[in-house]
């Protein structure tokens, strides 16, 4: 027997445009779909891109619903590999809390002292 289902893609953020869907969608994946990621699966694009998506079926048509995903770049992991992630992730912090004490500046926290304002036994 031939399937004469629809199919189409819809992304996430506009499944809930069709409120069919979305119902099924939440039957199928009552705590998201991060629970079930095995279901996702990898489908290549023309241009040579890929996207993720899961299958969700209703009585008229059958969906994917596309779920962005971020996968590790090779570029990032070679720098995590060599360090240099610490190093930049350092100076956009700021720096490390030695340096301000090298530079002779202390944080107001330092002398707890200023806080005292009695005696507990009053």
């Amino acid at each position: 027997m031939a399937d004469n289902k629809k199919r189409h893609v819809v992304s996430y953020e506009k499944m809930a445009l069709n409120p069919e869907l979305a119902a099924a969608f939440a039957e199928k994946y009552p705590r998201g779909f991060s629970d079930y990621l095995t279901d996702l699966v990898k489908y290549p694009k023309p241009d040579g891109t890929t996207f993720y998506a899961v299958t969700v079926e209703i009585p008229d048509a059958i969906y994917l619903v596309k779920i962005n995903v971020k996968t590790d770049d090779l570029e990032d992991v070679e720098r995590w590999l060599e360090g240099e992630e610490d190093a930049e992730n350092e100076a956009v912090a700021g720096g490390s809390a030695d340096a301000s004490d090298a530079a002779g500046e202390t944080l107001p926290d330092d002398n707890i002292a200023q806080y005292a304002g009695g005696s507990d036994d009053e």
